[in-house]
């Protein structure tokens, strides 16, 4: 098949000496900051974006979806023994994770966690080797009106999908497109948003509004939270898998796996839903009932491969369709746009050996990962007990730094400085930082494609719903605008019935 000699070409490209060394940096900090609370590769991401300017595209991507895959890796780590975790997905391998390490059994399931996130990111990322090619095909086809109602669907999904509610994730995606607005008119060339400051007329680099909605609003945040301590649970044994662990794993694995990648997969998808329904699809399988709540190892195994399965899956809306349906994706697509690459269906076309370098290298850091997580678990471990404080400290140190080597003025910092405190205050808010971004990436691209479809329909707007195409997606617009509101008027209502 045409996917399989593009592979290999791919690892042909992926098995060299720089690359090699670049998944090895990248897995490795990933794995770092997935244990570290509060860092995640989202953060690490946007903080390295200056610092790998100098680097060849190739290189800065694979050493960015090392720190992703590693991310999810180390995540179970800080769930697992420090009750911690450091995203939601993370949320139900704390559930019954660290009931297995408080009685004593931390190893069995950091073990499961490894080995279940080692199985699932290779299948999926087998799944993303033909999903992918097939979905961009299919994608070549897409006109202006079919891009503006795609738009809408990342546009609508990210907003409900990355915050508690629609409306706080239609605030930060105003945020977005308001700070994308920046700049000079690309079709009149007049000045918007600028209040005559030369320096803006460019627009904000995307890798700023990155580093201070992500970065600098975190350590903002901690600095007036403080930070506190908590017990990590030891590892006493040998991180491996008895016959019967190993027996009750194996099928979780598995079925975490089929949900993971077809959810992770979709524009509206993410790594929440199949967690949770993993779990609870475990919990009714399971002959060990009794042990749920009490430390149930399918409920280790279960959660973590379908996290790990969603997250190689949202790499394809990413690649494909440019569409990122998670913070990390989202800084990733930054990352794609600071070497002038779009991801979208022209990506495969125009860049495939990059790509299909970039995906033989996940396999790559799989087998890294495993490496570096089974054997090396007490050192990870070792990472919990540094002080939040210094970690945070060095966030704005290079939050700062990063900055400076991106545009080098002092408007720059500014501008930093003020964009992290209005993340601070959505983040008081318990709005998120993610739609934001997304906004920011997608807004002048939507702009620029509403702008030719309506040029091409000489001013009609049923253009935008001239194709089975575009009806479709604004029927998925639709259907998601009106989920969103069903989830928290279901859940008010319930609390005003009890």
């Amino acid at each position: 098949m045409e996917q399989l000699s593009l592979l290999l070409d791919g690892f042909a490209g992926a098995l060299t000496p720089t690359h090699l060394l670049w998944a090895l940096v990248g897995v490795t900090i990933g794995t770092a900051v997935g244990v570290l609370p509060g860092i995640g590769p989202a953060l690490t991401v946007a903080l390295l974006l200056p610092i790998t300017f100098r680097l060849e595209a190739s290189s800065a991507l694979i050493l960015f979806a090392g720190i992703y895959y590693g991310g999810m890796y180390g995540g179970s780590t800080t769930s697992i023994l420090l009750n911690t975790p450091g995203e939601s997905a993370s949320m139900v391998t704390a559930l019954e994770g660290n009931k297995m390490a408080r009685a004593g059994r931390a190893a069995a399931a950091l073990a499961t966690a490894a080995i279940g996130s080692f199985v699932a990111a290779t299948i999926g990322t087998v799944a993303l080797t033909f999903l992918a090619p097939l979905v961009a095909g299919f994608a070549t086809s897409f006109g202006p009106p079919e891009y503006v109602a795609l738009m809408a669907v990342a546009f609508v999904t990210v907003s409900a999908l990355l915050g508690p509610d629609l409306l706080k994730g239609v605030a930060s995606l105003l945020v977005g497109l308001t700070v994308g607005l920046v700049g000079l008119d690309a079709q009149t060339g007049q000045p918007r948003l600028a209040f005559g400051v030369g320096s803006l007329l460019d627009g904000i680099d995307v890798v700023i509004v990155v580093i201070a909605l992500f970065a600098l609003s975190e350590g903002f945040g901690h600095l007036l939270t403080g930070t506190g301590g908590s017990t990590v649970q030891p590892v006493r044994e040998r991180v491996v898998l008895s016959r019967s662990d190993l027996r009750r794993s194996w099928p979780a694995w598995l079925r975490g796996t089929l949900f993971g990648f077809p959810i992770g997969s979709l524009p509206a998808g993410g790594a929440e839903v199949p967690t949770f329904l993993s779990y609870t699809v475990e919990k009714r399988l399971s002959k060990h009932r009794q042990e749920f709540g009490r430390g149930a190892i399918e409920g280790v195994a279960g959660p973590e491969a379908a996290n790990n399965a969603a997250s190689a899956g949202v790499l394809v809306p990413l690649l494909t369709l440019g569409l990122p349906t998670s913070a990390t994706a989202a800084v990733i697509l930054t990352a794609f746009q600071s070497y002038g690459l779009q991801p979208g269906p022209e990506l495969f076309e125009e860049s495939g050996p990059l790509v299909w370098t970039l995906i033989a290298s996940l396999y790559i850091g799989n087998v890294m990962l495993l490496v570096l997580n089974l054997p090396l678990v007490r050192l990870w471990a070792k990472l919990l007990t540094i002080p939040a404080y210094g970690i945070y400290a060095g966030v704005l140190v290079f939050a700062a730094l990063g900055t400076y080597a991106a545009g080098g003025t002092t408007v720059d910092l500014l501008v930093l400085c003020g964009l992290g405190l209005v993340g601070l205050l959505m983040r008081q808010a318990d709005v998120p930082v993610a739609p934001a971004v997304v906004g920011l990436i997608l807004g002048p691209l939507a702009e620029q494609q509403l702008r030719r479809a309506l040029t091409i329909s000489e001013g009609d707007p049923s253009v935008l719903v001239s194709s089975p195409i575009s009806i479709v997606l604004w029927v998925v617009v639709a259907v998601a605008f009106v989920l969103s509101l069903v989830g928290p008027l279901r859940r008010t209502l319930t609390r005003n019935a009890t």
